[in-house]
């Protein structure tokens, strides 16, 4: 079999699975069992996929990821969340378009509690949106804002999906969680300055009303007692690992332990919370790793078809600026993350372009930054981003599918934006790591 002939069955298999509703971990199990059987020597080759799956699950830099994930998940269940936007929504009363402006502080905030977009975007859209109604503003602003903060909550560290791109393409997980710090902020920036800017232009989007006086001590008090107390924390733990103090996964370890100290100073850390925050973080972790033992064999089996040779050589060769190449990898995430979730496009990609990136010789650290806005944009692209469907469930009645996509339109152009500027401005992205 010629190799472009094993990338049309593998890919076609693997669609054709997705869409008849075979989870992400069996399709890939399944594609990669059957392009063993067939470029490996038959039943023989099954000894080298299972040798292939444990290698690939049973390292020590894949710890992170549960603990990560329990971390999120005792946060989110003992009770935090909410009370961290009631203290930003306290802040930002004077601001136009306040509530929209809240909804990406909020955003951000979560994200550092969740790492799951579709968690932050199905507490966002429930709560701040038919606020956001209610007062006057337009469909597209009360909706937007939400899918592009939700977005967020895979870009701000911890993020469980950049040690996974990181683990898959074999870069540094400490250097990748910290190098995706200044991008989350600065994502978080530009989408405040693109609602205070429609805002100003269209302020019938987002009329004004009366927000309650709030006394500063109040707002000292909240912010000392519910704000500062995660994002310290999840501060603490980025800190750890930029000074070298710890590696990730220690990291990772005392993080979950100081929010289950912080859920205990609550009087949150009851049985039900507990049970709930354990069970979530275990399913999620699996589903991960799950996904993630197909990657090894897929590798392997890229390279024995011949075909990481053929791209590497094809891609090197083409008479373009080694930006465009990028820009035409960017563009082929872009129009694979329309279809498939980011954990599967990380593990059809990387391996791909992994060779492309070792011949071209750009910093890995740089690339990964980049791919980590492009995962996090394919959240919130039609037709099949996972947040527009969450983002459906909890909208206000009437809110149509196509509401939803105009809605993210802007969003879309804002995160594309930056994955243009961090092309043409590496530093953004590995200033930060410089220090480390």
């Amino acid at each position: 079999m010629a190799w472009w002939q094993f990338l049309i069955f593998f890919f076609a298999g693997l669609t054709f699975l997705m869409f008849m509703g075979v989870p992400v971990a069996i399709a890939f199990l399944v594609v990669n069992m059957v392009g063993v059987f067939m470029l490996w020597g038959g039943f023989n080759g099954f000894n080298q996929l299972i040798l292939s799956i444990d290698s690939s699950i049973s390292t020590f830099y894949l710890v992170p990821i549960p603990m990560f994930i329990l971390m999120g998940t005792l946060m989110f269940y003992s009770g935090i969340a909410p009370r961290m936007i009631k203290v930003i929504d306290q802040w930002l009363g004077f601001i136009s378009g306040r509530l929209a402006v809240l909804t990406v502080g909020a955003g951000a905030a979560l994200a550092t509690l969740t790492g799951v977009a579709m968690g932050s975007v199905a507490m966002l859209g429930s709560t701040l949106t038919p606020e956001m109604e209610k007062h006057g503003y337009s469909r597209s602003l009360s909706i937007g804002p939400v899918l592009g903060s939700g977005a967020l909550a895979i870009l701000i560290p911890p993020s469980t999906l950049a040690i996974v791109l990181a683990s898959v393409g074999g870069f540094s997980v400490a250097k990748t969680l910290v190098a995706i710090v200044a991008p989350g902020i600065l994502l978080a920036i530009m989408y405040v300055l693109y609602i205070l800017i429609r805002v100003k232009l269209r302020p019938h989007e987002a009329p004004a009303y009366h927000v309650p006086h709030v006394p500063l001590g109040a707002k000292v008090k909240d912010t000392v007692l519910y704000l500062l107390p995660p994002l310290s924390i999840v501060v603490l733990v980025i800190a750890f690992i930029f000074f070298g103090w710890a590696t990730p996964t220690e990291s990772a370890a005392i993080g979950t332990f100081l929010t289950f100290l912080l859920m205990v100073a609550y009087g949150k850390a009851n049985l039900a919370n507990l049970k709930t925050a354990v069970g979530q973080a275990t399913q999620l972790s699996v589903m991960i790793l799950m996904i993630l033992t197909g990657s090894a064999a897929f590798s392997q089996l890229l390279s024995f078809s011949g075909a990481t040779s053929a791209i590497t050589t094809l891609a090197t060769t083409l008479p373009v600026e080694p930006v465009i190449l990028m820009l035409l990898m960017m563009l082929i995430v872009i129009v694979i993350g329309m279809f498939i979730e980011q954990t599967s496009i990380v593990l059809v990609t990387i391996p791909i372009f992994l060779p492309i990136i070792n011949a071209m010789g750009w910093d890995p650290i740089w690339f990964a930054v980049i791919m980590m806005v492009n995962l996090e944009l394919a959240t919130i692209t039609p037709p099949a981003g996972l947040s527009l469907f969450v983002m459906k469930g909890v909208a206000p009645a009437g809110t149509t599918m196509t509401d939803i996509y105009w809605a993210a339109l802007p969003f879309i152009m804002i995160n594309i934006l930056l994955m243009v500027i961090l092309i043409l401005f590496p530093p953004i992205a590995l200033w930060l790591p410089s220090f480390m």
